[in-house]
């Protein structure tokens, strides 16, 4: 694989320094080696509330992640530890450790948003950590999840509000898993036991009230409702005593509490097997190159005082790899053609059909590399390329016949220029005589192999810069009435006429094979463009109904709940959204 060397310890993906995001060139170049998907897990929370002990649980190690045990933030910036997937052969596991929300010391609110907003858009599975209870301070702390329609957008449209932009978050959007550590209550409601699952559902309900307090009750509730497809909770009890939290590094496992253990496995479990691929509108899957080029896209958005957009990192990353898809088509290509060709062909045709099946091949493999090809730019680039490259091998085509056959006129024609040199046909009787070696001669040529497209033009052409020494011997036979020159004359004349006209309809023959195999080449863009196409549209519409599963399941709850003004806002989005499935379904019918 090509990503055999694995990361001994995490290096830092994106710096913070003096409140500056940053991207280390370190981690890049360790992205750009990892060709395998990625599963990225993103953990976020407040400062010394133990992230990054469960992030080296995932890496299945004891040290790793910085711990912090006192009350300063040991992690700046994002750190990033590319391990194998326990559980998954052929896939990467990506942990993203985020320095701690809230700390004292940087005074600083708007960086922490930042790093909250890259943790989502960067990760397939975003976990929250907290301690203790879901409770108002809880999701007091948890404001940056409100914030996320000023932080990210989905579209670059100018004319998309941040009502429209969010509605389409849930597309794109992380599961969402929320950790509470040292939790010490009993998990039940109205007396009963309940999941961690149900624990959270039930604290994501809203409250009835139009007052301010209301509205700030509800709305990070309803922000994680809407955005996220997939909530999942877990509950940690304390790994060990107050005292020995900065050991956790040190300590055995009997040292800690096993309920804590026990937790931490069932927690590392549902990581493990349920984390989804990094996945990008369209089901592009994401890898270490594509990792990076949507990092470098986020981060410099953020420092240039613009709002990430999903849209635009999707575009930046498909103007890298369609680059990269035609590079590889061609090279494809030019490998096949080295392989089959053998200059020069018996008839165009024969390398026409070579030229065609290579091209084939080429654009199938422009297709499996490729994704938003806007207005199908790189695809007429490989076209315009390909079609180049047809006509330089017709040309060379026609060198490498002419320069054979011109050899082979050379030796086959040669002894007998000698002989004419030497004055042998000028006697009595030579210009036949002459006719007939030319004769066999002309049969000895014809009888070689491999001579190309160009043989009968080249011997023409040869046999017309003989002409003046030909008449020149039939002038001088003596044994030839004035009568029968005429009529050789008229005869050679005739010949080159004939020879002329086989030519002219060869020539069009030619135009008509490449006018013809110019046809063919667009149609088979056409043909794989249009199943590439109707394979987008499928992905596209199983997204758009996955979407819309999710958004009726919520308003479904919603007016369960009895919140029939947020059903409604909600209703608009499922109208959109029905809209765009409909169009989707039309234009594949159309098509």
């Amino acid at each position: 694989m090509a990503s055999e060397s694995h990361m001994p310890a995490p290096v830092c993906l994106i710096e913070n320094t003096g409140g500056q995001l940053t991207v280390n060139q370190e981690a890049l170049k360790i992205l750009s080696a990892i060709k395998e998907p990625l599963v990225v897990v993103a953990i976020v929370g407040l400062y010394r509330t133990g992230k990054s002990y469960l992030m080296n649980k995932l890496a299945g190690k004891k040290k790793g992640f910085s711990l912090g045990s006192t009350v300063q933030s040991r992690t700046k910036g994002i750190w990033m530890w590319c391990v194998p997937h326990p559980q998954k052969q052929n896939l990467r596991l990506v942990l993203l450790d985020t320095e701690g929300l809230g700390d004292v010391e940087k005074g600083d609110n708007q960086n922490d948003s930042w790093i909250f907003a890259l943790a989502i858009l960067l990760s397939s599975t975003f976990v929250y950590n907290s301690m203790g209870t879901i409770n108002q301070q809880a999701m007091d702390q948890l404001h940056y999840v409100t914030e996320l329609t000023d932080r990210i957008r989905a579209t670059s449209s100018p004319v998309a509000n941040e009502l429209e932009d969010s509605a389409d978050f849930v597309s794109f959007f992380p599961d969402f898993v929320w950790t509470l550590r040292d939790f010490f209550l009993d998990l039940e409601a109205d007396g009963q036991p309940i999941s961690a699952d149900e624990y959270l559902q039930n604290s994501l309900k809203l409250r009835p009230g139009i007052s301010q307090k209301d509205t700030n009750f509800n709305l990070p509730r309803l922000c994680i409702r809407k955005f996220f497809p997939n909530k999942k909770c877990f509950i940690f009890d304390r790994p060990t005593h107050r005292k020995k939290l900065g050991q956790l590094e040190t300590l055995q496992d009997d040292e800690l509490d096993s309920e804590f253990l026990q937790q931490s496995t069932v927690f590392c479990s549902y990581i493990f097997n349920n984390s989804k691929i990094k996945t990008l509108q369209g089901g592009i899957k994401v890898n270490g190159p594509r990792l990076k080029s949507m990092v470098l896209t986020y981060v410099k958005a953020i420092q240039s005082g613009d709002l990430p957009c999903m849209e635009n990192a999707v575009l930046a990353l498909a103007q890298i790899e369609n680059t990269a898809a035609v590079q590889k088509a061609v090279a494809h290509y030019e490998q096949q053609m080295g392989q089959k060709v053998q200059l020069p062909t018996e008839t165009l045709q024969e390398l026409l059909d070579l030229h065609r099946a290579s091209e084939t091949e080429a654009i199938e493999v422009f297709m499996k590399n490729s994704f938003k090809d806007v207005d199908h730019l790189f695809q007429k680039e490989l076209a315009a390329h390909l079609e180049k490259r047809r006509d330089d091998f017709c040309k060379q085509n026609v060198k490498a016949s002419s320069d054979r056959c011109s050899a082979l006129l050379e030796d086959i024609f040669n002894p007998l220029e000698e002989n004419i040199k030497q004055g042998v046909y000028s006697k009595p009787g030579g210009y036949y005589l002459l006719m007939q070696k030319m004769q066999d001669l002309k049969k000895k040529y014809f009888q070689e192999p491999r001579k190309g497209i160009q043989s009968e033009e080249i011997l023409q052409t040869y046999l017309k810069s003989k002409e003046s020494v030909t008449n020149a011997i039939l002038q001088t036979d003596q044994t030839l009435t004035e009568k029968e020159k005429e009529i050789e004359v008229e005869r050679g004349k005739a010949e080159a006429a004939e020879a002329a006209a086989e030519m002219l309809e060869k020539m069009q023959t030619k135009n008509q094979q490449m006018m013809e195999e110019k046809e063919k080449s667009y149609q088979e863009h056409v043909r794989q463009l249009t199943e590439k196409i109707e394979m987008e549209r499928t992905q596209l519409m199983a997204e758009q109904e996955r979407v819309l599963a999710l958004k009726l399941q919520e308003q479904k709850e919603l007016l369960k709940e009895g919140f029939k003004q947020e059903s409604t806002q909600l209703q608009n989005e499922i109208e959109d959204l029905k809209d765009e499935l409909k169009n989707s379904k039309m234009s594949c019918i159309l098509s």
